[in-house]
Formats: C-alpha cells, structure tokens, sequence
C-alpha cells in the first residue's frame, strides 16, 4: 500500500480537530459539512458510535443513504491497520471523513498510540484529497487525547469556525511520554539467540516453537514470526549482518527485542508510512507495524534495538 495521490485540482489533506460538548454540537459541527461533500461529490465516511450514527441518519434524512457509516470500535482496532484502511479507503477519490475513535477501556499505551497515529496521519495522507473531521466529544475523550488534539492536527473547528493550530507538532517532531527513555529490561525468564545470515531460516521456526510452547494463540505465531523474519533481515541486509534476539512474556503479551549492533534509522518516522515501490528499505518496520500491538525503537550505545509486542491470545 502506499499513499493516495491527489487529483489534477491540487486538493491536499485537511486535518481538523473538532471538540464538541453535546449531541446538538456534534450535529451542529457534522450535518452542514456532510451536506456540502455530498453536494460537491465527496465520498463520505463517519465513524463514530451506533447512537451518534443513528443521531446523523436522522438529521440528514434521505441523504443518509449516500453515507458510508462504521462503527469506530471495530474500526479503531489497532491504530496502524487503520492507517492503513484510510489509505485503501481514500485512494483516487475526493473524500470527507468525520471519524471518532472508541476510547473506553483504552491502556495509557493504547492512548498514546492514538495520538501518534493522528499526528503521523499528517504525513501519511498529506497528498490525499481527503478532508478529516476527528471529533473530540469533551464529556468522554481523556484528558490527554483533549490535551494533544491541537498538537496532531493543524487545523481546529468549533462553534466560531474553523482556525489554524497555534500548538501544532509536525509528525516528525512530536514526542510522548515515554518515547526517549530507555527500554526496561525483561520482567521474566528471557530467552536469548544469535543470529546470522545462516540462521534466518532456523531462527523464524524457533521464535515459533518458543511463541507455541509459551501459549500464544496459533493465529497469532505466524504474525510474530513473520515480523521477527523481517527485522532480523533488515539487520542483515543493512545492519551488522548479525544480531541477537530475546525473547520473554509479560502481561498478557509475547516480547520480542531483535538487537543490531550495526544498526540505525534515518527515517524520521520509521514503519509508519508504507515505503514506496521500489524502495530498497522500509518494508519490515512497516509490515512489523501493521502485525503487532506495538513496536518501539531505540539506538542506545551504537546498538539498535527493535522491540516488538504482541499480545498471547486474540
């Protein structure tokens, strides 16, 4: 997959934050702006809940059926795949988008990879013909998402119109709680391998004999086993030539760190966005990203750590 172009007419991405306090803001802020993509011929997604869903069908009446509709919890799965769907979704056509993720229940880790995926949605979609509303219903959002909404959208929209993010992060420059401090070290019983070119074969079904005798649900070894094969190549191909792997499990989920001593990234958003064809480089992270519940990077002493995270049972 890779990004969408932009048609003739030079239309870009439109990335705006829409906070909103009740069910009449939500409508007031949503309706007039359907109305008008329709009118313009714009493909119009909204995903929201079933109950604000039902509330737009509603208002819009018979043009409710020109409306393609999700529901946001199966759509916000997993941030990165749904990065992906937008890129399927938006490819060759003028589209708006007003999207709400699901937020109960979400990990402090599963809300800060939200708001990454929104920044990097900047980069990711910037030559798309896609105008995004990303709603923020201020009864129900956390704080920190609230918090980081103007930072990962450079547009905001409200009661008085829409207005330029004066707190605005560009994708590359945003930084998390969390995201320059060390890796902690295993919590459990690790189990470490070398690896060279000559090993690659071997190693990809002994981190699926360990994920297989550690629990994991079968659906999901092939997936690790598949992501831990790209890394390590990527190590090979680019890095040192050889590395070592640890593996351990913690809270519910299968950790893997893949070590290169040679290894570095000079991509300024690594695995997010899908490498263009023909791209020598780019393919692992991404393909990595898009299998597992989270993937963190560090270069810490000359060496690259790739740590991946998937969790035991689906």
């Amino acid at each position: 997959m890779r990004p969408g172009r932009a048609p003739s007419d030079g239309e870009s991405l439109r990335h705006v934050a829409v906070p909103y306090d009740s069910d009449e803001a939500f409508l007031r802020l949503t309706v007039p702006r359907v109305r008008a993509a329709l009118a313009e011929g714009r493909r119009v997604l909204v995903i929201t809940c079933a109950t604000k869903l039902s509330l737009l069908r509603d208002a819009l009446g018979p043009d409710a059926e020109r409306v393609d509709g999700r529901v946001s919890t199966s759509w916000y799965g997993h941030p990165y795949r749904t990065l992906a769907a937008y890129h399927e979704y938006t490819r060759d056509q003028r589209t708006l988008v007003i999207c709400e993720p699901s937020w109960e229940g979400r990990s402090e880790r599963d809300i800060r990879e939200l708001i990454r995926y929104e920044s990097v949605l900047n980069a990711a979609l910037h030559a798309t013909a896609l105008t995004m509303l990303c709603l923020y219903d201020v009864r129900r959002a956390p704080e920190t998402a609230l918090d980081f909404g103007p930072v990962s959208h450079p547009l905001l929209l409200d009661a008085e119109g829409e207005s330029a993010s004066s707190r605005f992060v560009e994708p590359h420059e945003l930084v998390l709680n969390g995201d320059h401090a060390p890796l902690p070290d295993p919590d459990g019983d690790a189990w470490t391998i070398p690896f060279t070119a000559r090993e690659l074969r071997r190693l990809r079904q002994t981190v699926g004999d360990y994920a297989r005798s550690a629990g994991m649900d079968p659906d999901l070894v092939t997936s690790l086993m598949i992501s831990v094969s790209e890394i390590a190549a990527n190590s090979i191909e680019h890095g040192a030539g050889h590395g070592m792997i640890t593996m351990w499990v913690s809270d519910g989920e299968l950790i893997c760190e893949i070590a290169d001593p040679g290894g570095f990234v000079d991509d300024p958003l690594p695995g997010y966005i899908p490498p263009e064809p023909g791209s020598p480089r780019g393919y692992g992270l991404w393909i990595s990203r898009q299998l597992c519940d989270l993937v963190e990077l560090r270069h810490e002493g000359g060496v690259l750590r790739v740590r991946l995270h998937v969790t035991m049972r689906s």
